[in-house]
């Protein structure tokens, strides 16, 4: 596959990021936005999951999630995360590492909101990475909370987002021969420019 040579135009990553997901939108089948989340617990151990990345926004990722679930936990115990997105469809992707903060004001509120009302109540009940008797205990719960926040459920404080502030941002595309194209962005804190370096595949 030959790239095309405007696909790493720009001095941010970000930017390019986000353009190559507006990209992915139009060919990727499902969840263009997914991305493999990663973190460490207390004992240095890495975990790793599938989370739906929400805005781009121009110093951060965000996405949202329970605040006591296993991965909110280590991210506010470790104050950095790691995450990689990749599309079949556009043979790229992105990985990403840097600090987190929380997202827990309007913005937070807004894309609450903005979600299914059986999402906003499926979110309140539950209680994210705790053990589960069974479905149908899940069920009810929902069921639960279903009869007592009616139908404008507000979004609980133990639900919010997280921002990552890269210091760090690597953009890789497939090419012939996995003769690849790798550029990393790098930079000590968020308020710095970034330094783009070429690396060998």
């Amino acid at each position: 596959m030959t790239n095309k040579p405007n696909i790493f135009e720009g001095d941010c990553p970000i930017e390019i990021a986000r353009r190559w997901l507006s990209e992915a939108e139009k060919t990727e089948l499902n969840d263009p936005n997914a991305i493999a989340l990663s973190t460490v617990d207390s004992d240095g151990m890495p975990n790793a999951r599938m989370v739906l990345l929400k805005d781009i926004e121009p110093d951060a990722f965000v996405f949202y999630t329970n605040y006591t679930s296993k991965k909110a936990q280590e991210i506010e115990a470790a104050g950095k995360a790691a995450f990689v997105m990749h599309w079949k469809s556009l043979r790229r992707q992105v990985r990403v590492r840097g600090h987190v903060e929380r997202e827990e004001g309007q913005k937070a509120d807004e894309y609450f909101n903005s979600r299914s009302l059986k999402s906003r109540l499926g979110a309140i009940a539950s209680k994210q990475s705790q053990p589960l008797s069974s479905r149908t205990s899940l069920m009810a719960d929902v069921a639960k909370i279903s009869a007592t926040h009616g139908l404008s459920p507000k979004r609980p404080e133990f639900w919010g987002g997280f921002r990552i502030l890269p210091t760090e941002v690597e953009l890789w595309a497939d090419g012939e021969f996995r003769l690849h194209d790798r550029f990393v962005f790098k930079r000590q804190t968020v308020n710095e420019s970034w330094a783009k370096q070429r690396l060998y595949p």
